[in-house]
C-alpha cells in the first residue's frame, strides 16, 4: 500500500508542468486569500502590540469610577492630590511624588497623506510627568516650559499630520502654540500625541478638572496598596487600573472589529477558493480517468489513489500559503498606518506580520487544500473501472 502511495504520487507531481495553468487556479486563490486574511490581522496585532508598549506594570492609571476612558472621566484638584498622596507612589530625590495629573484634550488637525482632517490627542502632563513615563525621550528641540504655550510632539504624529515640525505654531482656542520639541516613547500610542503643561492646557480650555492622574508605583508590588487607599477613601469615587489592564481594555473593541473583518473577508474567499481548488481537481481527474482506471485494473487500490490526490492538493496549498504569507510580510510587515483609538483620536501604530499570523495563513490553505481535493480524489477512487475505460 506504501510503495502504491509512492508511485502514484510521484507520477502526480511529474505530471503538474502538464497542468500547470489549472494548478496555478488553486495556487493564487489561494495566496490571495492568505495575504488578505493575514493583512488585516496583522493590522489588529500591530494595534495591540502599539497600545500594549505604552504600559508598564509598576504604572497605574487613576480616572473618574465608570469611566470607561480618560476622555469621559473628570477628577477635581482635591481628587488630584489626595490620589497623589496615596501610598505606594515612587519619591523623586526632592521626596515629590512620581505622578502626573493630566488634561486630555481633541485637536483637529490635517493629515498629510489624505489632506483632510482627523483629531489629535493634547495631553497636558504635571511637572513630574516626563519622569512618570521615563521611555518619553527628546529626539529634537527641547520640554515644554510651564505657564507658555508650548508643545513636544510625539514623532509619529509629526509624520502623520501637517503643521508639527519643529519650530511651527498652531492656533486653537484663540491662542497659538509653538512646537518645541519632538518626542520618541518606543513606538507606544504616545507618540501619536502631543503633550504640554497641564495648567496652561486648562487655562486655555477653561477647564478646572483634570481627566486622569497616571502614577509610577515603587514597584508592581505596590498597586494593590495604591490601589486600596484609594478605593476605600471615602472622599474619591474612581477606578484604579494597572496601565497594562486599561490599554489592554482600549484596545479589545477594535482588535476584535479588525479579527471579526480578517475571518469574516478571509473565510468568504476561502469558500472561493474551495470551489476553485473543487473545479480544478475535478478537471485534472476527469483528464485522468484512463490513467486512474489503469492503475485500478493492474491492482491499484483506491486508498493510494484518494491520498495521492490528497498530497497534491496540499502542496498546492502550500506553495499558496507562501506566496500570500510572503507577499503580506513583504508588503506590509512594518507599514505605519493610523486607525482611531479608544478617545477617537488617531493611533499612529505599525502592522505586525508575526509567525503566528503566518501560522494560521498555512492552516487557512491547508484547509482549502483538504477541501477542494478531498471530494475529488474520493470521486476518482470509486469511478468503475469499465465505465472509466469505456468512457475513454
Amino acid at each position: 500500500m506504501f510503495r502504491q502511495l509512492l508511485a502514484i504520487t510521484e507520477m502526480n507531481l511529474r505530471s503538474l508542468p502538464q497542468r500547470l495553468g489549472t494548478s496555478w487556479i488553486i495556487v493564487i486563490g489561494i495566496a490571495v486569500t492568505v495575504a488578505v486574511m493575514v493583512s488585516v490581522l496583522a493590522m489588529a496585532q500591530g494595534f495591540a502590540e502599539t497600545l500594549k508598549g505604552t504600559a508598564r506594570t509598576d504604572r497605574a492609571i487613576v480616572i473618574r469610577a465608570g469611566s470607561n476612558a480618560e476622555l469621559s472621566s473628570t477628577l477635581t484638584r482635591a481628587n488630584a492630590l489626595t490620589i497623589l498622596d496615596a501610598p505606594g507612589i515612587r519619591k523623586d530625590a526632592d521626596g515629590r511624588p512620581v505622578a502626573s495629573a493630566e488634561v486630555v484634550a481633541i485637536l483637529a488637525l490635517r493629515q498629510k497623506d489624505t489632506g483632510t482632517e482627523a483629531n489629535v490627542t493634547l495631553r497636558g502632563i504635571g511637572k513630574n510627568g516626563p519622569a512618570t513615563r521615563p521611555e518619553l525621550k527628546l529626539i529634537a528641540g527641547r520640554m515644554f516650559q510651564p505657564a507658555l504655550r508650548e508643545l513636544i510632539a510625539g514623532k509619529a504624529a509629526v509624520a502623520q499630520f501637517e503643521g508639527l515640525a519643529l519650530g511651527s505654531h498652531i492656533a486653537f482656542h484663540e491662542a497659538e502654540w509653538t512646537v518645541v520639541g519632538i518626542f520618541e516613547s518606543h513606538g507606544d500610542a504616545h507618540e501619536s500625541e502631543l503633550m504640554g503643561d497641564n495648567e496652561t492646557v486648562l487655562s486655555a480650555y477653561r477647564r478646572n478638572l483634570f481627566q486622569s492622574v497616571t502614577a509610577l508605583l515603587e514597584s508592581p508590588a505596590d498597586f494593590d496598596r495604591f490601589k486600596t487607599a484609594l478605593t476605600t477613601d471615602p472622599t474619591l469615587k474612581v477606578d484604579v487600573k494597572r496601565e497594562t489592564d486599561y490599554y489592554a481594555e482600549q484596545s479589545v473593541q477594535l482588535t476584535k472589529l479588525l479579527n471579526l473583518l480578517a475571518y469574516f473577508v478571509g473565510g468568504i474567499m476561502a469558500l472561493g477558493a474551495v470551489f476553485g481548488a473543487l473545479n480544478t481537481m475535478y478537471s485534472a481527474v476527469s483528464t485522468r480517468v484512463l490513467e486512474i482506471a489503469t492503475l485500478r485494473a493492474i491492482g491499484f487500490a483506491g486508498l493510494p489513489i484518494v491520498v495521492s490526490l490528497l498530497v497534491e492538493s496540499l502542496l498546492l496549498a502550500l506553495l499558496g500559503s507562501a506566496i500570500g504569507g510572503s507577499a503580506a510580510w513583504m508588503f506590509f510587515n512594518g507599514n505605519t498606518v493610523n486607525t482611531l483609538g479608544a478617545n477617537f483620536t488617531q493611533v499612529v501604530f505599525h502592522l505586525s506580520v508575526t509567525p503566528a499570523l503566518l501560522a494560521i495563513g498555512v492552516v487557512v490553505a491547508l484547509f482549502i487544500g483538504l477541501a477542494g481535493g478531498l471530494f475529488p480524489a474520493i470521486y476518482a477512487a470509486r469511478i468503475p473501472i469499465a465505465t472509466a475505460l469505456r468512457a475513454s
